[in-house]
């Protein structure tokens, strides 16, 4: 996956839509990442991985992944917040959890990097995240594809007024 590609087009996309509602100077990092934890709630949502009462299978693959990839979003943009984007590395490490366990490792990583804001933080975050995406069956090639498709769709919504 060609992680600074995506830096790149994320930055892209946040100073438009910065400069498009004038927050240029605006301290958005609280607001990234409550969306961050929004957007991994809605992912476990599709995935439906800790529904024990429900019978109901999970979303197509393809809206888990749409999903996936909006958090993706939100984890780059922290990034670049912070100025870490030099910092992230993301590894192919294997883990040993669940589905369920890994949602919980990350919203666990995730408050750990709004408390420290460090580069070490952010890396746990943003590999804990993709192994949670490598558990559910997306591959890097897969992800990075979905990312830049969504990304395009993110400058159509803001265009629209979204």
């Amino acid at each position: 996956m060609n992680v600074s590609k995506l830096f790149r087009m994320q930055r892209a996309l946040d100073q438009y839509i910065e400069t498009e509602h004038g927050l240029q100077e605006a301290d958005l990092f609280d607001k990234k990442v409550l969306a961050l934890l929004v957007e991994i709630g809605e992912l476990a949502n599709e995935t439906r991985c800790f529904k024990f009462w429900s019978l109901k299978k999970p979303s197509e693959r393809q809206v888990i992944l749409e999903e996936f990839v909006d958090g993706v979003h939100f984890i780059l943009s922290l990034g670049l917040t912070c100025s870490l984007e030099e910092e992230a590395d993301v590894t192919e490490e294997d883990t040993s959890a669940s589905i369920t366990e890994q949602f919980l490792l990350v919203y666990e990583a995730v408050q750990l990097f709004k408390k420290e804001k460090s580069a070490e933080a952010y890396s746990r975050m943003l590999n804990d995240y993709f192994a949670l995406g490598r558990l559910i069956g997306f591959s890097a090639e897969e992800v990075e594809k979905a990312y830049v498709a969504k990304n395009e769709v993110n400058y159509e919504r803001q265009q629209q007024g979204y």
